[in-house]
């Protein structure tokens, strides 16, 4: 039974390096499971910071994986990796609402139960990184609310699941869900 690990946090609150340096840290076969979408050449910015993520990961022995919707199969697929850190849940929610307009929490509630069965099926330890995007104000439109809750709901059943949850503000970690083993 793999350990599920969830960092969150606001952007650039340090849960990325930190949670790269915890992956880093343990024994085994290391895969980066990146979500974010390839970068258009019109968007030098992400491209950027695509190929910045790649470079800290260079020579630590880190395999990417990109997947963009269909987390499950790479949890799924993948008993050869020992530490998976998945990068990030809030891109992850962003291209499941661009490809359906119509998703609704309980189908994320679904989806997030789904996967923390899947990693249950695992060994190893599982990272997931992810934004807290619901501490600031409410958004103006019915797209942008709609993310929020949707990713609200995902970060929950996830918490929930996980058998640690890490919160990280100007680069500090408070850790809001221990396991007995640590």
């Amino acid at each position: 039974m793999a350990k599920i690990i969830l960092a969150t946090g606001g952007a650039r609150s340090g849960k990325s390096g930190y949670a790269q340096g915890l992956a880093e840290s343990l024994p085994g076969k290391r895969a980066f499971i990146a979500t974010c979408p390839a970068p258009s050449g019109k968007d030098s910015e992400m491209l950027e910071r695509v190929e910045r993520h790649q470079q800290d990961r260079l020579g630590a022995g880190w395999e990417t994986i990109e997947e963009e919707l269909d987390l499950q199969h790479v949890l799924r697929d993948r008993f050869d990796v020992d530490v998976m850190l998945i990068d990030c849940l809030t891109l992850w929610i962003s291209n499941l609402m661009n490809g359906n307009q119509d998703l609704s929490e309980d189908t994320i509630i679904t989806i997030c139960q789904e996967i923390i069965t899947l990693c249950r099926q695992r060994s190893g330890t599982v990272i997931f990184v992810t934004n807290e995007v619901g501490c600031g104000i409410v958004p103006e439109n019915d797209l942008a609310r709609k993310f929020r809750d949707l990713m609200g709901r995902c970060n929950q059943e996830l918490a929930k699941g996980a058998d640690e949850v890490i919160f990280f503000s100007c680069g500090l970690p408070l850790f809001l869900k221990k396991s007995e083993s640590t």
